[in-house]
């Protein structure tokens, strides 16, 4: 199946106000452009240095979504064009992408990563954190930053009922927060096996890769 009838399988499977973001790690631009000319904006990277090349390549009307773990020292080479950081786990990552954002006179959207999943290898905060960051004064002192939503993984499992309940947990994790920070709109969560139950359970933005790209060739 093409790249271009793989993405429309999915788009019509998604309610109008769930984002697609279609997941371009190790893939090739020829492989993106696919995508891109079948009416795809939004695309998902999760090493900063390959985004950074891939956007010099393309169509400036792309929106860039950094989705992986950030290391900080990295965040300068993405800061002129990311639209959307879903990663950030700690406050000194906040500080770093604000420094950044304001070399460029630009405001950078961020999503708070709450651990979800009961695996180790899952980065995150946990909700007591995120919501001391967003009710802190140092927080509250960024403002070429905003956190515009929450961003979970779910455990890498067959047990549906498990991803279910992690899911539900992020949605009720949005809730809360929501009560001190307004701002707040977006829930990313749920990938190419698992989409249409993030859906169920509250999600306005999909990250969605081996679905539309096939399956990845870590080799590279």
């Amino acid at each position: 199946m093409s790249i271009k009838k793989n993405l429309a399988k999915i788009k019509s499977q998604l309610p109008e106000h769930v984002t697609l973001v279609a997941v371009s790690k190790t893939k090739p631009v020829s492989d993106l452009m696919e995508a891109y000319n079948a009416g795809q904006r939004t695309f998902g990277e999760n090493k900063i240095q390959e985004m950074a090349e891939k956007q010099e390549q393309m169509p400036k009307d792309i929106e860039w979504h950094m989705i992986g773990h950030v290391q900080r020292n990295k965040v300068k080479y993405m800061a002129e064009f990311v639209s959307l950081i879903h990663g950030v786990d700690s406050l000194k990552l906040l500080k770093e992408i604000n420094k950044q954002a304001t070399k460029h006179q630009r405001i950078i959207n961020c999503l708070l990563q709450i651990k979800i999943a009961e695996e180790d290898s899952k980065f995150g905060m946990s909700p007591n954190d995120a919501k001391a960051l967003l009710t802190s004064v140092e927080y509250t002192s960024l403002t070429n930053i905003c956190v515009t939503g929450v961003m979970g993984m779910a455990t890498f499992t067959d047990d549906t009922n498990q991803i279910e309940q992690e899911f539900k947990l992020l949605k009720s994790i949005f809730e809360d927060l929501k009560t001190i920070h307004s701002e707040l709109e977006i829930i990313s969560m749920g990938m190419s096996g698992d989409f249409k139950l993030a859906i169920d359970c509250g999600s306005t933005m999909v990250r969605v890769g081996s679905s539309i790209f096939g399956h990845r060739n870590y080799s590279i």
